[in-house]
């Protein structure tokens, strides 16, 4: 599959709540339902085999890199990001690739 993929890791503020996390979650959930250029997405929180790990993770993929930037922008996203996850967040890396064939 050729595309575009974005990834992301999150680690969480010391004081953040199981609530938190659960609303992380269920908001970013939401987003397939409103924006047709994602193609997969899935997320997860640590598993905890290995120490030093981020708290948790999103993959998404996209046809190309302008269907990931209707993604970063879409109002919904941002506002996710704003209210949820910026608040909560310690640390976050990303990384963006092509998918070759």
């Amino acid at each position: 599959m050729s595309g575009f993929r974005h990834v992301v890791v999150f680690r969480w503020r010391d004081d953040v709540t199981a609530e938190q996390r659960k609303t992380v979650e269920d908001r970013l959930r939401e987003l397939p339902g409103l924006i047709p250029e994602l193609r997969a997405y899935a997320m997860g929180h640590d598993a905890g085999v290995n120490p030093g790990n981020f708290d948790f993770a999103v993959v998404a993929d996209f046809a190309d890199r302008d269907a990931y930037l209707v993604y970063r922008d879409h109002p919904t996203h941002r506002a996710i990001i704003d209210e949820c996850i910026t608040p909560i967040t310690a640390e976050r890396h990303a990384v963006q690739y092509v998918l070759e064939p």
